[in-house]
């Protein structure tokens, strides 16, 4: 067995509410370089931040690159640290997000796009079969599966 890798079925195990977080950008001019690649570059800085500073709520991110852009997944504590993060003035996106205003604003050589669910208890069940800690699983760890959560039902409706 590959190094990282959890051999056999697991699952995450959050407990009480999260926000999870999906941001991304899309590529509208694939010819105008020097704007898109200023977007690109500026999200690597602020994960690097999140993961150095525990205390704004972040838990975890998975970074997926598709055919015209670049999606973040993100799992946080709260809506509230979310929200604070995206509004503090010592802190990373604030600069990114006046730059992205500056450099693109409105021109349409970049499309921006986010969607933020806060998932509350009992409402989200994951599974994972030799694979290391991603997503859900690396935001909360992990548990083995058992005959007690061995089916969606039994994870979504099991007590954290």
């Amino acid at each position: 067995m590959q190094p990282g890798i959890y051999p056999g079925r697991s699952t995450a195990q959050p407990q009480g509410s999260y926000v999870v977080f999906l941001i991304g950008m899309r590529i509208n001019r694939i010819l105008a370089v020097r704007k898109w690649w200023q977007v690109v570059t500026a999200m690597p800085p602020m994960l690097k931040e999140l993961y150095t500073h525990p205390e704004y709520g972040f838990l975890s991110s998975e970074v997926f690159l598709n055919w015209r852009g670049v999606t973040t997944l993100q799992y946080w504590k709260s809506f509230e640290h979310l929200h604070d993060y995206a509004s503090n003035r010592n802190a990373a996106h604030l600069p990114a997000w006046a730059a992205f205003n500056r450099a693109i604003g409105n021109d349409g050589t970049v499309g921006i796009w986010h969607e933020t669910y806060l998932i509350e208890p009992h409402h989200s069940e994951s599974i994972y079969g030799n694979m290391p800690s991603w997503g859900a699983s690396k935001a909360f760890g992990r548990i083995p599966v058992t005959g007690v959560n061995d089916r969606a039902r039994q994870r979504i409706d099991s007590a954290p």
